[in-house]
């Protein structure tokens, strides 16, 4: 193996912080879409770096502490700072701090991720990523697509971004996209959900992404429900 490929794993998960860190920068500076993309090209680095540090051979626990406090940033304090702007733009004026409670909570769900032994397989709880994706979409929506900012520029809307963040502490049973075989009977309902996210991404583009992530809970939801009738029958 080529020396330099052993931190090629760390050296995009300290990418994946230095975009939260601009990203932070962008967000104060009123550039919420910039923002937003670099939450996007952040997720990339995340998923990245696992897929790396597995085909490589070089996993260990300085990558997972490494990878955790860079999502703190990037997946908490970036999309805390978006939201808090898009409420101060909204004229909730020190509400708008309220905001930063997504951070708390971020930060909450990645220590407990770290020690949480039932978590190998699947997740409890919605991961950062995910959550920091929602949350960006709303900025995207508002640059490139103005024609639904009547349906999220208002206080619901705003206060439903940061308490759909409390599912990232809740203990609801999510699935992981990773796959041990590509067969479509064990992975159904991992294709389906694809299936099914790429469709909307083709029509309603970044209005499509909180469909997703909800589109993410209820299926896990429902799978999980049919899994436990199954066992019982």
């Amino acid at each position: 193996m080529k020396p330099f490929l052993k931190h090629l794993p760390n050296a995009m998960t300290c990418g994946n912080l230095l975009c939260g860190c601009i990203g932070v920068v962008m967000a104060l500076r009123g550039h919420l879409d910039t923002a937003a993309w670099l939450i996007g090209l952040a997720a990339l680095l995340d998923f990245g770096d696992g897929f790396v540090a597995r085909m490589v051979h070089v996993s260990g626990p300085f990558g997972k502490e490494l990878d955790s406090l860079a999502d703190v940033v990037t997946f908490g304090v970036l999309p805390a700072t978006i939201v808090f702007q898009l409420c101060w733009f909204q004229g909730l004026g020190t509400i708008s701090y309220g905001a930063f409670l997504i951070a708390v909570l971020s930060a909450l769900r990645l220590a407990n991720f770290n020690i949480d032994t039932r978590q190998s397989e699947s997740f409890i709880g919605l991961p950062v990523p995910a959550n920091a994706m929602l949350l960006a979409a709303f900025p995207l929506m508002g640059h490139y697509q103005p024609q639904y900012d009547t349906i999220w520029q208002n206080d619901i809307a705003m206060g439903m971004m940061i308490a759909f963040s409390f599912m990232l502490v809740s203990e609801v049973p999510l699935f992981a996209l990773k796959f041990k075989s590509f067969g479509w009977t064990e992975n159904r309902i991992k294709y389906s959900f694809l299936i099914a996210s790429t469709l909307l991404l083709l029509f309603l583009q970044f209005a499509a992404i909180p469909l997703i992530i909800l589109l993410y809970i209820v299926v896990s939801l429902f799978s999980k429900e049919r899994t436990s009738e199954q066992a019982n029958g």
